[in-house]
């Protein structure tokens, strides 16, 4: 990956590129640090600073921290992510979303626009919700009356454009920096709140351990951990099943066209990263609403969505909600690969081209066949999300060990890395095609 960070620099368009998608994200990390107008830094850092190690600690590391210190980039690239969920899960109640889905790139243009429209919607009514929800435990000091009034209604304006303008930079570094924007800046949210993390590792079980020996065993362990993790993603991620394609021969004239063989490579982990985004976002929505509810008093039951307290030998019981989570991959695994991938249009694609699956009929069958293939490769693909999730999850519930990123983040940030270690290998591979026939 490092050789082709250095050869992607070296050509000037994809430097560029790169500058831009920096400078991009430096605006988005400025912009998480700075605080919204009128509100109490010492009051933020009591009330928010519980919520986002306990109910909120997912939500705060995919905003890049910038949720606890409630700034103005405090909504971050949630809203957008919501959105996107809200409207695949309409594809399937809704035809004329479907059909749109399958009208290719003018369809996929459409959706995204109802998506920027519904990510503002939302950015809107969660915006009320916090500003309102904090206001109450006191975050804008001793603001009363008139002043009060306005100064909420300034942030609720302020950060419904954070969550737009958010959107509208993943959009730019998807169109003219290196592509993948919304998930880059979902990767750097996440990477800003790893070092925290790991200092509360080393603070927790290698400085705090009883004996040099233990503290040695302590570090070994934690770092084991990391990479079999790490290990496990990039396998996952590079695990494929190729199906061969023989294309029959045809003679037109005095020359033969076609007779060669291919292959048509399916992905173990098929939909990504986007199950565990989708999961995590959904198991955070109940959270958050009964904390703006009840004044972030919420009841018992709320235990059941915090994977703080899954696995924990002293609430057995809240470990329920991980067999919820785990579903809720498998399905949203199945759901986004059939969106994604569509065996009835691969395989007319094939019988159009005078190809075959060997040993397989061309059309029905054929279809039927990718299907059965992309059942079990989904499940295997689900069960190692799965794997990588419940770890961190496990060792955080007996060890009580207080992490924001997680399994979960993990997979995120290595899934991430390597699509755009990929789609820079694309772009030089592009560049060089053209370089050669220009020189011809």
């Amino acid at each position: 990956m490092f050789k082709t960070i250095v050869q992607a620099f070296k050509v000037k368009e994809i430097r560029k590129r790169i500058l831009y998608t920096v400078v991009m994200l430096i605006i988005v990390r400025i912009g998480c640090q700075l605080p919204l107008p009128g509100t109490d830094a010492a009051v933020i850092k009591e009330v928010l600073g519980g919520l986002s190690s306990g109910a909120f600690g997912f939500f705060d590391a995919l905003t890049g921290s910038s949720f606890s210190s409630f700034s103005v980039f405090a909504l971050n690239i949630t809203v957008y992510i919501t959105a996107s969920i809200i409207i695949q899960l309409l594809t399937i109640a809704i035809p004329k979303l479907e059909e749109l889905q399958k009208e290719g790139e003018d369809g996929r243009q459409k959706i995204a626009k109802i998506t920027r429209y519904l990510t503002v919607g939302l950015g809107l009514v969660e915006s009320i919700a916090m500003v309102v929800g904090f206001g109450n435990q006191g975050i804008f000091g001793s603001l009363t009356g008139g002043m009060l009034v306005w100064t909420m209604i300034c942030d609720i304006l302020i950060l419904t454009a954070g969550a737009t303008i958010i959107m509208w930079m993943g959009e730019q570094i998807t169109e003219k920096g290196i592509g993948n924007g919304i998930s880059i800046i979902l990767l750097v949210n996440i990477v800003s709140t790893m070092p925290n993390d790991f200092s509360n590792l080393y603070q927790q079980f290698v400085k705090g351990a009883s004996s040099v020996g233990m503290a040695v065993l302590a570090a070994l362990i934690i770092i084991a951990v990391v990479v079999f993790v790490v290990a496990f993603i990039v396998y996952l991620n590079d695990g494929e099943r190729r199906i061969a394609v023989q294309y029959s021969q045809k003679m037109v004239g005095r020359k033969s066209y076609g007779g060669q063989s291919s292959h048509i490579p399916l992905k173990v982990n098929t939909a990504g990263v986007i199950p565990i985004i989708f999961a995590a976002s959904l198991f955070q929505f109940p959270v958050i609403i009964a904390n703006f509810a009840t004044g972030y008093k919420p009841g018992t039951w709320t235990r059941f969505f915090m994977s703080s307290y899954w696995c924990n030998p002293h609430y057995p019981i809240y470990s329920l909600g991980l067999i919820l989570y785990v579903a809720l991959i498998v399905f949203f695994a199945y759901f986004y690969t059939q969106i994604t991938f569509n065996p009835t249009e691969v395989a007319n694609n094939i019988k159009k081209q005078g190809g075959f699956v060997p040993g397989i009929r061309p059309g029905k069958p054929t279809e039927d066949y990718f299907k059965k293939v992309l059942k079990y490769l989904i499940f295997i693909g689900a069960v190692g999300l799965i794997i990588i999730a419940i770890i961190p999850m496990i060792i955080s519930g007996v060890f009580n060990a207080q992490l924001s990123f997680a399994g979960t983040s993990m997979i995120i940030v290595v899934g991430v890395i390597l699509e755009t270690a990929k789609k820079l290998e694309s772009m030089l591979l592009v560049r060089n095609y053209s370089g050669f026939l220009a020189k011809q």
